[in-house]
């Protein structure tokens, strides 16, 4: 367990870390391509590549994995594309259900644990283009997400490495953290998010006879146990959002990665306890501990208030730099 990151003293806030790049980082329009991807289900999901894909291309290509109501527009996905771009890397945001700002087709939308619809992708990436190497990287919920799915496929990983920020690895503990003081702030801002979606479901499906609810009830789900309660645990299977959280909390999986994996986090993330961090026992010899004191929750911004430097991105290139 290393910990490398160590930001200025103006920047040891973990709120600060947090929210600076969000509400501060500008980027100017980028004409991404857009990959309408269908999957087996019939539903579908829309990459968006930082550059338009060839299958000429012997550059190595990462795929991105965003966090809870993130996409192609969130600071932290265009900045790490751009620094990847500059650092001779191909790379492709792989939406979740309906995060691209296109409403899927089935009642169900994306959750911390739904790990089919990225492997259908990554492994259509794989016959594509099978000469060139293939990297994952996950943040927060796409980062719980990224990690269950390489502790599952074990041996089977089509990717070379893997890096996961800020990873929610016990969810339940995440969403006892997320409703205490000020970080309630963030869960209101993240549950309104998913009420919102879920509210449009209405439009299309009967959603009320497929988990109870009424529409004008969504409005009421204030906390993520409630909303998980209400409709990811029983849009998808789970027994409650007890069973969900329990099933899908990736700590239980890192034993069984067989893929190069780094592990970045800070112990002041505001949506988590840090109670929660692995030991060197509960992974396994391919995952790498990155734990910091500070960081925020996929923060880790560096250098001044006026002159920021976005230490995640440099350390996410020369990590993947490692395996080429």
């Amino acid at each position: 367990m290393k910990q490398v990151f160590s930001p200025s003293f103006f920047l040891k806030n973990r709120h600060l870390q947090t929210v600076y790049a969000s509400f501060f980082r500008k980027f100017p329009p980028h004409d991404f391509f857009v990959e309408k991807f269908n999957l087996s289900d019939g539903d579908f999901i829309e990459c968006y590549w930082y550059n338009k894909p060839t299958n000429k291309t012997n550059k190595p290509l990462v795929m991105l994995f965003h966090g809870l109501a993130g996409s192609y527009k969130s600071a932290y996905i265009q900045g790490m594309m751009e620094q990847f771009d500059k650092n001779g890397f191909d790379s492709v945001v792989v939406h979740f259900r309906s995060c691209s700002g296109v409403m899927n087709l089935k009642a169900k939308a994306y959750h911390s644990g739904k790990t089919d619809d990225a492997l259908e992708y990554i492994n259509s990436i794989k016959l594509r283009f099978s000469q060139i190497k293939l990297f994952g990287i996950g943040y927060s919920l796409g980062a719980n997400m990224l990690l269950k799915l390489l502790g599952e496929l074990k041996d089977d990983s089509p990717l070379t490495a893997a890096i996961a920020v800020s990873a929610p690895l016990m969810l339940d503990v995440c969403a006892n953290s997320i409703n205490k003081g000020f970080s309630k702030f963030y869960q209101k801002h993240l549950v309104d998010d998913l009420n919102k979606l879920l509210e449009q479901k209405y439009d299309t499906h009967d959603i009320e006879s497929l988990i109870g609810l009424k529409k004008q009830d969504v409005k009421n789900l204030k906390t993520f146990w409630e909303f998980d309660e209400a409709y990811t645990s029983k849009i998808n299977g789970f027994k409650s959002a007890e069973d969900y959280y329990e099933k899908c909390s990736s700590k239980q999986f890192l034993k069984d990665i067989k893929t190069n994996t780094l592990l970045i986090h800070s112990l002041d993330d505001p949506f988590m306890s840090a109670d929660m961090m692995p030991s060197k026992d509960e992974v396994s010899s391919f995952v790498e501990l990155e734990i910091s004191k500070y960081g925020g929750h996929v923060g880790f911004v560096d250098g001044s208030l006026f002159k920021p430097k976005y230490w995640l991105e440099a350390r996410a290139t020369q990590y993947f730099k490692t395996f080429i």
